[in-house]
């Protein structure tokens, strides 16, 4: 709901935080404990143990052991390593973690390596997209499929 009190959603509120509430024990939530403005440019490795907002402009490494929120106004040229990462914005380089959830305004141009990865219609991906371990693969036997000239289909 917005503000106004209309029922029109609140644009604000746009981007799902579904990926972004897991929080390791003992932290309690309190949003993100650095953000980068979308007026602030920044060039380099940056490492973080809690969560990360990017709006503006980042070049560099990013490795966030919490979880990371490229914003929509966001240009991000950088490898991301993340517990869970949302995408709004444009990312140009590799992205890895948990969970990857593209947004409809999220652009990336590279690969994406999840255990579990969300896109919403209208997020664009230029590269390779791989699941990694899921617990799901551990119980899945490819061999025990039936082959196409084995099914009944009338």
């Amino acid at each position: 709901m917005s503000l106004s009190g209309g029922n029109k959603p609140d644009s604000s509120a746009s981007v799902p935080t579904n990926i972004l509430t897991a929080q390791p024990a003992g932290r309690s939530k309190v949003g993100f404990e650095t953000v980068l403005g979308p007026s602030v440019t920044l060039k380099g490795d940056f490492r973080s143990q809690a969560d990360v907002r990017l709006d503006g402009t980042f070049e560099g490494t990013l490795e966030i052991d919490g979880n990371v929120l490229i914003g929509e106004s966001a240009k991000i040229t950088a490898d991301i390593y993340a517990r869970n990462i949302s995408i709004a914005g444009a990312v140009r380089g590799n992205v890895s973690g948990h969970k990857v959830q593209l947004l409809r305004t999220g652009r990336v141009w590279g690969d994406i390596n999840a255990t579990a990865i969300a896109t919403e219609e209208g997020a664009f991906i230029e590269g390779k997209v791989t699941m990694i371990a899921h617990d799901a693969a551990q119980t899945f036997d490819p061999d025990a499929l039936p082959l196409p000239d084995e099914l009944d289909i009338p």
